[in-house]
């Protein structure tokens, strides 16, 4: 049975985790129109951020060690 996708998985979550663990949120600029009266537009940026937990970063690197080592691992 190949195990590739779960090594591939493993790899993705690890990085994904070790992110979540080195940058704590992560925001964006979202463009809201204020006002839209014919050809005059009156428009805001807002910038926002969504926090991301340690412990979903620490789980999703934990989890995507065991699958490099469940995938890596020879049957």
């Amino acid at each position: 049975m190949r195990r590739t996708p779960l090594i591939a998985i493993g790899v993705v979550l690890v990085l994904l985790g070790a992110a979540a663990l080195i940058w704590p949120q992560f925001s964006y600029t979202q463009r809201e129109t204020l006002v839209d009266v014919g050809p005059v537009n009156v428009s805001a940026d807002t910038k926002k951020s969504v926090p991301l937990s340690p412990i979903l970063g620490g789980i999703a690197l934990a989890g995507g060690v065991v699958l490099i080592v469940v995938g890596a691992r020879k049957s």
